[in-house]
């Protein structure tokens, strides 16, 4: 048996690339999400947006807003609210370490991806800062610039 690669087994349901253009990412870590059975299935299929969601640690609680996943079709009457905030499952030290750094001024924590890994949910959290219009401008201009040189290197050889 080969050993397994990092990204073997996973499959990416959804990803918020606007977070990586509005935020500088710092730092990320995995969570598992505490999931209704029709929100598993609504995940499966892709229905879930990203967008404005946002993290929010309370009374030593690990908590997702503002993500919604689409009710599944056939869940009936049982589907829960799709915009309900979803616990996040971390260890406690995870926890209160994240809480310390939230509490610092301009830190927020973000979902930049939901996946499946091993068959469970999971939610790859970004400890972020937000940008300025300035520092979005800036990025934008260094990649330009590294882009340039790498052309020029390459028309060198």
């Amino acid at each position: 048996m080969s050993p397994k690669t990092p990204t073997e087994g996973i499959k990416i349901v959804a990803q918020n690339r606007r977070a990586r253009r509005d935020y500088t990412i710092l730092e990320t870590l995995e969570a598992g999400m505490e999931l209704k059975g029709a929100e598993v299935k609504s995940l499966r299929e892709g229905r879930v947006d990203l967008k404005d969601s946002y993290g929010r640690i309370d009374e030593g609680e690990a908590f997702v807003l503002h993500m919604r996943i689409t009710p599944y079709p056939q869940a009936g009457r049982e589907a829960p609210d799709p915009e309900r905030a979803r616990r996040l499952l971390l260890h406690r030290r995870e926890i209160s370490r994240l809480y310390g750094k939230t509490q610092e001024r301009g830190f927020t924590l973000i979902p930049l991806k939901i996946y499946f890994k091993g068959g469970r949910a999971k939610v790859e959290l970004g400890l972020a800062q937000g940008r300025k219009f300035q520092d979005r401008r800036e990025v934008i201009k260094k990649r330009e610039a590294d882009r340039e040189m790498d052309r020029a290197q390459r028309r060198r050889r």
